[in-house]
């Protein structure tokens, strides 16, 4: 009997996706590997890094590696968080900073981080530090994955990696996928680049910024043979998001403000694409996409696409802001972590139980795809 067809895709947002490493160490631990076939695998900013571990770890099993697959997710994560006492007080130190201004308390300073002046506080503060995995992304980036060996390791029968990013000059989505080659340290560093902390990020002659501006995560690619190659068109697509979808109340103070325009930045690609893939289900289900329209648009579903969710507890949203995006500390770290432990092994429950939710409940892990308000007739 065939295995079920899997795509996992993964959100970013900042060290929130601490909570994206906890729930893959989860669903890692308790086999999805070996139910189901995972056929692909994306990512956005920190989502993206997250996925690319999972997919290292998915490449060296095939090869016969016996090291757990979350156990590689976790150790890059620990190794991001602070660390030393030096790291936890800078840390610290600059979290409360960023909290105090987003209040008011103190003036916000906009600095470029291509100017001297930041590159040059930049390499102080390398200095004072010491570990290059807290400072330098790059560096981490390439301790934990072998960006040189990954091409030996890809096999035709391999899922496949995508990563968002914003194309800076031409304004487009970029959809960096290892059916073609295309990731690098430079393709997740891309991904990541967050414009008010990292300079754009140059890859094959295009400056790229945060996936944050392109898709976040990926989710139609994973249904298109443009970029997914000859890998098998997953049954399911698992997301695991970060950004709360719901709010109780209209914010009205400046750093709640900021908050939710974040939530809201972080989630309006990832509504946009579930409505197409919501049209595209329709469109299947009425028999209304002709072979020609497929080949078209790269589309071979020939049965809808079922759309599942992991997200964070409601009492882990409520207490988290936009400067705990940006924070390593340790114990916040690990709080995420154990939050997406938590939520997916509910999920797997839940999933395993047959329960699906009502579409639109607040506290739901797992959901269809189907929007309240559809945009074309039903």
């Amino acid at each position: 009997m065939s295995r079920k067809r899997i795509a996992i895709a993964c959100q970013g947002g900042g060290s929130q996706c601490a909570f994206v490493a906890g729930a893959l160490d989860a669903l890692f631990v308790h086999g999805i590997q070996d139910q189901y076939e995972i056929v692909g695998l994306s990512g956005t900013s920190g989502g993206a890094i997250t996925a690319a571990l999972a997919w290292l770890g998915l490449l060296k099993r095939a090869q016969g590696d016996q090291t757990p697959i979350g156990d590689r997710i976790i150790a890059c994560w620990k190794d991001l968080s602070a660390r030393t006492p030096q790291e936890i007080m800078f840390d610290k130190v600059c979290i409360d900073l960023l909290r105090l201004t987003e209040h008011g308390y103190l003036p916000s300073v906009a600095r470029s981080p291509s100017s001297l002046m930041f590159q040059f506080w930049s390499r102080v503060t390398a200095a004072m530090i010491g570990r290059p995995e807290f400072t330098d992304l790059r560096a981490l980036l390439l301790k934990h994955i072998d960006f040189e060996g990954l091409r030996a390791l890809v096999r035709p029968d391999s899922p496949v990696l995508l990563v968002g990013a914003g194309d800076v000059l031409q304004g487009n989505f970029k959809i960096f996928s290892s059916a073609k080659n295309e990731i690098s340290v430079d393709s997740v560093l891309a991904s990541a680049a967050i414009p008010t902390l990292f300079p754009a990020v140059w890859a094959d002659g295009h400056a790229y910024w945060d996936g944050i501006f392109a898709s976040n995560p990926p989710i139609i690619a994973l249904m298109q043979r443009p970029f997914i190659g000859t890998a098998p068109r997953p049954d399911e697509i698992w997301i695991i998001q970060v950004n709360p979808a719901q709010h109780d109340d209209v914010p009205e103070m400046p750093a709640d403000i900021t908050d939710r325009r974040n939530h809201l930045a972080g989630n309006l690609s990832l509504q946009h694409e579930l409505q197409v893939v919501d049209m595209w289900n329709t469109l299947i289900q009425e028999g209304a996409l002709t072979d020609n329209f497929r080949a078209r648009f790269g589309i071979e579903a020939r049965e809808p696409i079922a759309v599942h969710f992991i997200r964070m507890s409601r009492a882990l949203q409520e207490d988290l802001d936009y400067a705990s995006k940006l924070s390593r500390q340790p114990a916040h770290i690990e709080r995420l972590m154990a939050d997406g432990e938590a939520q997916a092994n509910e999920f797997l429950a839940k999933l395993a139980a047959g329960r699906t939710a009502i579409p639109g409940e607040h506290e739901t892990l797992v959901e269809s795809v189907e929007a309240p308000a559809p945009m074309w007739p039903t």
